[in-house]
């Protein structure tokens, strides 16, 4: 390859790199009419089922619920007779909007270089034509908590979104929804084979936490200056992103997975008198009274995991949210989101994480809260999705049966009231080459 020709070429795959990540969805009209869907066995998730129930739609909102409902005048009437009406699902830990192919680095806006950005924000990265978005709601997943994922400490800034918009601002639900901390693992490998030597390891795991540590210290620091009577000090935007957190006014999402890793990040927020919120937690069942002692809640991601350790049962990811559920502690159900495969494409297969939970001991009933009402409810905007009642925003799914149930469509869907279209690049390649077997079966005839 010669050298004068790069230019051409860069831009050439740049051109194709953004382009792998046009979906061909249109976003949906916001309809100022009423909408009624009719008929339909309603799963308030808050309370009791409701065979045979209307849900009247308007301004956006669930404006009522029940049974024969006067249709306001110019409604639309939807028959979902034998249907079930579900809140749309909450996915809470994603790189949703943020990753469209991890082989294409152009595509990828996770993280950004080094270990402390607290100033960085998933909002504007978001890709509002991202593939993903449609795949995933065409499983119920209608609202998703978009995070910077990293290797390093201090992430910055996750971002709640709707499935649904022509760009990062009609997306947005909540712009700056948690900052998220990468609390380091405080294990040592010391396998003879392993090409780090254990006193490495530790001094690197010291040095992170006393990184997080003194992240902290400097933010109060600049706080304490910044509302100070003395000489105005420089504006640094590291230190003013974490105001909102040292006020209160911004939760700590803190990513821990292992038992003493967990216990760490525990006593750390302790001392700094911050609420958190655990994210992980695999090792959760380990440590109940400490969760429930401290009322930390818990986003487990994922269900569907291998045993930390050989000695542990093979079911200790499954049964994980079940303990949590009879502990007493609250919690919802996530994808892995720590990968950017598996906090794509593959929030679609959120309702099976919940479903496998459901089959190793969490109540059925308790894992359709976990990927709905609980997941509102721990992300901070319960009063507003994760359940049908009347002045909610109208997010919800119509279905031929349980979510959570891998043979059960999402027949339809609606954010805040519009009707979503449903169809996705998995749908239309499964069509394409449905029509390709079946000219070969009539080639064959």
């Amino acid at each position: 390859m010669r050298s004068n020709n790069l230019p051409a070429l860069l831009a050439l795959f740049l051109a194709v790199a953004a382009g792998l990540g046009a979906s061909e969805n249109v976003p949906a009209v916001r309809s100022t009419k009423p909408l009624l869907l009719r008929g339909a066995t309603v799963h308030t998730v808050s309370g009791a089922d409701l065979p045979a129930t209307d849900v009247l739609l308007k301004d956006g909102k669930i404006a009522a619920i029940g049974v024969t409902l006067v249709v306001p005048a110019g409604a639309t009437i939807v028959d979902v007779t034998g249907k079930h009406i579900y809140p749309g699902l909450i996915s809470a830990y994603t790189g949703m909007g943020l990753t469209e192919l991890g082989s294409v680095r152009g595509s990828v806006d996770l993280a950004e270089t080094g270990l402390l950005n607290p100033n960085a924000r998933a909002q504007p990265a978001l890709n509002a034509d991202s593939e993903h978005i449609p795949v995933s709601r065409s499983n119920g997943i209608l609202t998703a908590l978009s995070v910077p994922l990293t290797t390093g400490l201090v992430a910055g800034t996750s971002t709640l979104i709707r499935m649904d918009g022509w760009t990062w601002e009609d997306l947005t639900l909540r712009s700056a929804a948690a900052l998220h901390v990468y609390w380091p693992r405080l294990t040592v490998n010391r396998d003879p084979s392993f090409p780090r030597p254990a006193g490495e390891q530790q001094k690197t795991i010291d040095e992170n936490v006393r990184k997080i540590r003194e992240a902290f210290a400097t933010a109060r620091a600049y706080l304490k200056a910044k509302e100070g009577a003395g000489k105005p000090i420089d504006s640094d935007s590291r230190w003013e992103a974490m105001i909102p957190v040292l006020k209160g006014n911004l939760p700590v999402f803190m990513h821990a997975t292992e038992m003493t890793q967990i216990e760490s990040a525990v006593a750390w927020a302790k001392t700094e008198k911050l609420k958190i919120t655990l994210v992980g937690g695999l090792d959760a069942w380990r440590v109940l009274d400490l969760l429930k002692a401290n009322d930390i809640a818990v986003i487990v991601s994922p269900v569907t995991a291998l045993p930390l350790r050989r000695e542990d049962p093979f079911d200790a990811p499954f049964t994980n949210p079940a303990k949590l559920h009879a502990a007493g502690v609250r919690f919802c159900i996530a994808n892995n989101g720590a990968s950017a495969e598996m906090g794509t494409m593959a929030d679609r297969n959120l309702p099976y994480e919940a479903g496998k939970a459901a089959s190793y001991g969490l109540p059925p009933a308790e894992a359709l809260k976990a990927i709905t009402l609980y997941a509102a409810q721990i992300l901070g905007v319960g009063a507003e999705l994760g359940s049908i009642e009347i002045g909610k925003r109208a997010t919800l799914i119509v279905t031929d049966g349980d979510p959570l149930e891998i043979p059960t469509r999402v027949e339809q869907a609606y954010i805040d009231g519009a009707r979503i279209d449903l169809s996705n690049r998995h749908l239309r390649l499964y069509e394409k080459y449905q029509k390709k077997y079946e000219q070969q079966k009539a080639s064959k005839s």
